[in-house]
């Protein structure tokens, strides 16, 4: 496995510890693509769309979870699917 393959199951392995609180609410979050500069990008699913609290919840809740789990993360972005 080579390094962003390795970042890209880290990256999986972390949102396995949000997505319970978040498919308590009918929503989730996938996994899209690691870019070069460090940024993970995620995609919204379910309520997580059109829930007004979900710049909160990707800041406060899946940026910080993976930032605090894998080294070298830069930040969370959400983009549309």
């Amino acid at each position: 496995m080579n390094g962003e393959e390795g970042v890209a199951q880290q990256v999986e392995e972390s949102l396995e510890k949000i997505r319970p609180s978040l498919k308590a609410d009918g929503g989730d979050v996938r996994f899209v693509r690691l870019r070069d500069n460090g940024v993970v990008e995620v995609q919204w699913l379910g309520t997580c769309l059109i829930c007004p609290m979900s710049v909160m919840t990707l800041r406060a809740g899946v940026e910080r979870t993976l930032l605090n789990d894998i080294p070298g993360l830069k930040r969370v972005e959400a983009v549309a699917g």
